[in-house]
């Protein structure tokens, strides 16, 4: 049996391995929200709104305990409001197996 995103760990990566292709992507968006979009095969981007300020950090917060267990860290914007995410490996600048894992972790809270 398969395991979806969600139940997978991040795995550090070191650099030395090719970015994702277009069609190794695929599969991993299928599982996704469709709120992430994929944004020239390089990163994954996602926008939430929110009725204040109080409940954006709120939920900043709660993705950033996610990105701290995983060890893999998102880029946030916030504001009144908002909270923008961008994720992608920094160290092969482009996308990853894990990059997919974080957002489908980042997903569940969309429930809460």
């Amino acid at each position: 049996m398969n395991m979806t995103l969600n139940e997978k760990r991040c795995i550090p990566c070191e650099g030395g391995v090719p970015p994702l292709t277009h069609e190794e992507i695929e599969p991993f968006y299928a599982e996704l929200n469709p709120e992430w979009k994929v944004v020239d095969a390089h990163h994954l981007e996602r926008k939430w709104s929110f009725e204040d300020f109080a409940t954006a950090l709120d939920f900043l917060n709660k993705a950033g305990q996610i990105c701290e267990d995983e060890f893999h860290h998102a880029d946030f914007e916030i504001g009144w409001g908002r909270v923008n995410a961008v994720i992608y490996t920094h160290k092969i600048d482009g996308l990853t197996e894990s990059d997919f894992i974080l957002a489908s972790k980042i997903d569940l809270l969309d429930g809460q």
